[in-house]
């Protein structure tokens, strides 16, 4: 089996702690979800399950190709959400107010780089997200959306798309930066 590789984009470190700050005291109010990591926050482009070692040098390439591409952008996380719907989550995650368009279209780039590396990727509809917990069950968590919807911090310029391999573990993933991809500071006609 090959590694578990993602494209994302990283919130820089005072913006995670701001959230984190915020969540730290209503994480104990649904104990049957598992929060994610701050250290690991990010925003997916595209996921890669399984890469074989002969298509990293090709799909490196090809982000730094997608990346040059791609206009620097402003971010700002807001609004909660979840998947498939707040009456049954599986997933709680932060969206966007800021940058989404973009977002997706960088996903969009990321998902067809790797392809042209000849590497597969989930092809789920893109929704730009922040994944902050998960459940084992689906669990109502409207409470928890509506809680979500009143964070509000500044946003940030997206500079780099970052390659990371996702390590399995049984205590959740660890995640390695194995590639950082500069985003355009240059105009685009």
């Amino acid at each position: 089996m090959g590694a578990r590789l993602f494209t994302a984009l990283v919130p820089p470190t005072e913006l995670v702690e701001e959230l984190d700050a915020f969540l730290t005291p209503r994480r104990p109010a649904e104990p049957r979800l598992r929060w994610t990591r701050p250290e690991g926050w990010h925003l997916t482009t595209a996921f890669m399950g399984d890469v074989p070692e002969r298509a990293l040098d090709p799909l490196v390439e090809a982000l730094g190709e997608a990346a040059d591409r791609t206009p620097v952008f402003r971010l700002r996380l807001a609004g909660g959400g979840a998947f498939p719907w707040p009456l049954e989550t599986k997933v709680l995650w932060l969206g966007l107010a800021e940058g989404a368009s973009e977002l997706t279209s960088l996903a969009e780039r990321s998902r067809n780089a790797a392809v042209r590396a000849g590497v597969r990727v989930d092809g789920a509809r893109f929704v730009p997200h922040l994944t902050l917990a998960r459940a084992n069950r689906a669990i109502d968590s409207t409470r928890l959306v509506r809680v979500l919807d009143t964070f509000d911090a500044d946003g940030w310029t997206a500079e780099e798309l970052v390659l990371i391999q996702s390590h399995l573990r049984d205590r959740g993933n660890r995640y390695e930066v194995l590639h950082r991809f500069a985003l355009s500071t240059g105009s685009r006609d």
